[in-house]
C-alpha cells in the first residue's frame, strides 16, 4: 500500500489517517530521504500515537534546489483547448527549482503579470539516477520513480506569450506549488497510474477533471524521452502536463488566421484585450483547491490549497 509523507520545519512524517508519526532519520533532502526508506517503513508500522496531521505546518516534500521539468501540451483535453489538431509532438521544458512551494503557502502574482493561470499536473518524484540513453518500459517505472506529487504549474501567460518564454514565465518564485503529500508507491501501485484523477478548483469552482487516461505520453515513454538528452537524479521533479481547462484558451480559428496577419505588437494587443474579460484568470483573493486520488482512494496524494495574492 502507498505510502503519504509529509514535511515540516521539523523534519519528516508518515502519515497514516488523520494522525502522522515522526520518521526517525536524519535526511534533510528529499533524495536523502528516499535513500533511507528503512525508517520511513519502520515510522509507518510502529504503531505510535503521533500527531495530528492538522497540527503540522507542511513544506513541499520537493526540496530544493532540484531539477524541475515539465511536459507541453499532454492531454487531448488541454491540446483542444490549445487549438492543436493532429499529432502533438513531445516536448519539455526547464523551470526554476526556486518556483517550488509549499502545499499551502501563497501563490503570488508578480505586479507586471495581469493573466495568471492554473495546470495541476502529476508530478513524478525520482527514486533513482536516470542516466542519458536510459529506455524506460512500463515495468520498469518502479525503478525509476520513487512516488508522487501534486504540482500546479501556475504560469504568467501574458510573459509566455509575448515573449514564446517559458523559463520565465512558469518560474517566479511559488509558481509551481508542491504536496502536501509525497506518496511513495509500491510496484503494483504504477499500475494503476491510469485510474488517478486530477482535479483543479478555483474557489469552490470545478475547472479541471480528467484521469491519466487523458494523457497523450505517458509516464515511462515520457522518461525515455526526456533521457534523450536529460539526465535525472533522485529527489528530481517531472510534471507531466495539465488537462483541458485552463483559463487560457486558443481563439476561434477565423480570429487566429487574422490574427497572424497583424503585427506581433498589435496582435497582442487586441488578444489581451480579449482576454481581459476572461474571469478564470486568478486574482488576488482566489483560493486554488488541487487533488490527485483514484476513485476507491487506495492512492491520494491529499489536498493541496494555496490562496493568490498579489506581490506588494
Amino acid at each position: 500500500m502507498s505510502t503519504n509523507v509529509l514535511r515540516t520545519a521539523d523534519g519528516w512524517w508518515v502519515v497514516l489517517g488523520d494522525r502522522a508519526v515522526p520518521v526517525d532519520t536524519t535526511a534533510v533532502t528529499t533524495a536523502e530521504l528516499l535513500a533511507d526508506r528503512a525508517a520511513v517503513k519502520e515510522a509507518a508500522a510502529s504503531g505510535a500515537p503521533g500527531t495530528p496531521v492538522a497540527d503540522l505546518a507542511a513544506l513541499s516534500p520537493v526540496t530544493a534546489p532540484c531539477r524541475v521539468v515539465a511536459q507541453m501540451v499532454n492531454y487531448r483535453s488541454h491540446a483542444r483547448d490549445s487549438g492543436f489538431t493532429g499529432d502533438i509532438p513531445p516536448a519539455f521544458f526547464r523551470k526554476a527549482s526556486g518556483s517550488v512551494s509549499g502545499p499551502y503557502e501563497s501563490v503570488v502574482r508578480p505586479r507586471h503579470v495581469r493573466f495568471l493561470d492554473y495546470e495541476i499536473e502529476l508530478g513524478l518524484v525520482m527514486g533513482a539516477p536516470l542516466p542519458v540513453g536510459t529506455v524506460v518500459e512500463e515495468r520498469d517505472l518502479p525503478a525509476h520513480v520513487a512516488g508522487l506529487v501534486i504540482t500546479n504549474d501556475v504560469s504568467a501567460r501574458d510573459v509566455q506569450l509575448t515573449k514564446t518564454q517559458f523559463y520565465e514565465s512558469k518560474s517566479y518564485p511559488t509558481f509551481t506549488p508542491a504536496g502536501p503529500y509525497l506518496t511513495l508507491l509500491e510496484p503494483d501501485e504504477f499500475t494503476r497510474l491510469l485510474d488517478l484523477r486530477l482535479r483543479l478548483s478555483v474557489n469552490g469552482d470545478l475547472r479541471q477533471d480528467r484521469t491519466l487516461a487523458d494523457m497523450i505520453v505517458r509516464p515511462a515513454q515520457a522518461l525515455t524521452l526526456l533521457a534523450r538528452f536529460q539526465a535525472l537524479d533522485p529527489g528530481d521533479l517531472l510534471l507531466t502536463g495539465t488537462p483541458g481547462g485552463t483559463a487560457l484558451k486558443a481563439p476561434p480559428k477565423p480570429v487566429e488566421k487574422i490574427g497572424a496577419l497583424l503585427p506581433p505588437a498589435v496582435k497582442w494587443k487586441a488578444f489581451f484585450k480579449g482576454q481581459a474579460k476572461n474571469p478564470r484568470y486568478l486574482r488576488q483573493g482566489d483560493v486554488v483547491t488541487a487533488t490527485i486520488a483514484t476513485p476507491d482512494g487506495r492512492i491520494d496524494l491529499g489536498e493541496q490549497r494555496t490562496p493568490v495574492t498579489d506581490a506588494p
